[in-house]
């Protein structure tokens, strides 16, 4: 029975990546493998013409339909555990039964984020390294003087997840049940209360910033390498507070193991219904949590439909929605064309932040 185009194109392709995977193996292996590594060229100078006309003649759907042959990979810039790692887990759980192949989660923290970010930037535009990004990404842009990458041209947008609130907790033993009682001793303590952040440049670093100029006080940054050691050192009465992800800490606020000031967004979320907006004690105070995926620059536009397309499929399963949902997040799912524009406008939105509270790197 002859084959499909597509199949064609699948079956070239696992071959050509079967032949990289065993040369990587056999550059390693030294002096012993040296005939079977000429082997291996020969076979990959072979294949790769092939595969190169195939590409030319074939449309490039064909080739989207085909992928993914491997593992894909998914960089989470921050660490395990955290706001942005716990719903990539969820879907991308999902979608290894979708596509077939094992969606791989690579937490890199660090940098506020830009170390992972760097990764993916300077990664091939091959349909298998993808960036889970939220507002520290677009943060970055105007906090860091310099980046070895430019956040808007070096990616492709290609969905937004989910939006959510920051949550202000803070330990027990601390004195302040209320955002207002905590601006009162903060008045009278200055900066002799220590929150913890994911890191310089992170969400939650900008959240406090944007807190502190709207209540005219001044506090101590303490940043960690992602929200997971943050959260702990918070847990150790190492500090006082941190305007930490919803996902992250509703198990420790039902536990009693925090407690909750306020939700950053501008109303009450569902999840933690008699928990205030921090606007409705701060007026104007408003900042909101997003997260979703990038793909690098000049990925296939058909492979970055498919993934769109799938997430999409996955974000309405209840096998996913319903643990978003519970873990605090308001599920949006859209085009790459609908995020490009969010990420923009959010771009544009954080760099007056920035400017207005006068942020810096620690």
């Amino acid at each position: 029975m002859p084959h499909t185009a597509d199949s064609a194109i699948r079956n070239v392709v696992e071959a050509t990546a079967m032949m990289e995977t065993r040369m990587d193996y056999l550059s390693k292996a030294g002096p012993a493998a040296g005939a079977a590594q000429q082997a291996c060229t020969a076979g990959r100078r072979a294949f790769g013409p092939v595969a190169f006309a195939l590409a030319a003649v074939l449309p490039m759907t064909a080739f989207a339909q085909a992928w993914p042959v491997k593992p894909v990979r998914w960089v989470v810039p921050f660490s395990s555990g955290g706001v942005a790692d716990i719903p990539a887990r969820i879907i991308g759980q999902k979608l290894s039964e979708t596509l077939g192949q094992q969606i791989v989660i690579e937490n890199r923290p660090g940098a506020g984020g830009t170390l992972g970010s760097e990764a993916v930037a300077r990664a091939q535009p091959d349909g298998y390294s993808w960036l889970v990004v939220s507002n520290t990404n677009v943060i970055n842009a105007a906090l860091y003087g310099k980046l070895s990458y430019d956040p808007v041209k070096d990616f492709t947008p290609v969905i937004h997840f989910a939006s959510t609130p920051n949550v202000l907790v803070v330990h027990p033993a601390f004195p302040a049940k209320s955002v207002k009682e905590l601006i009162e001793v903060a008045r009278k303590r200055p900066k002799q209360i220590f929150y913890a952040s994911s890191g310089n440049g992170s969400s939650q670093h900008l959240f406090a910033e944007l807190f502190e100029s709207s209540a005219k006080i001044e506090m101590e940054h303490v940043p960690f390498k992602g929200s997971g050691p943050a959260i702990a050192a918070l847990l150790g009465g190492e500090v006082s507070m941190s305007f930490t992800g919803m996902s992250a800490v509703l198990p420790f606020i039902r536990t009693g193991k925090l407690r909750a000031l306020g939700v950053t967004t501008s109303r009450r979320n569902a999840s933690l219904p008699d928990v205030p907006a921090i606007g409705e004690q701060l007026p104007g105070y408003d900042a909101t949590l997003w997260l979703g995926l990038l793909a690098p620059a000049n990925t296939p536009r058909e492979i970055v439909a498919r993934m769109n397309a799938e997430i999409v499929k996955a974000l309405k399963d209840p096998a996913v929605r319903k643990p978003l949902v519970e873990g605090g997040n308001d599920v949006i799912g859209g085009t790459p064309e609908e995020f490009g524009k969010l990420f923009n406008a959010e771009l544009v939105k954080w760099a007056q932040i920035v400017k207005s509270v006068g942020a810096k790197i620690d």
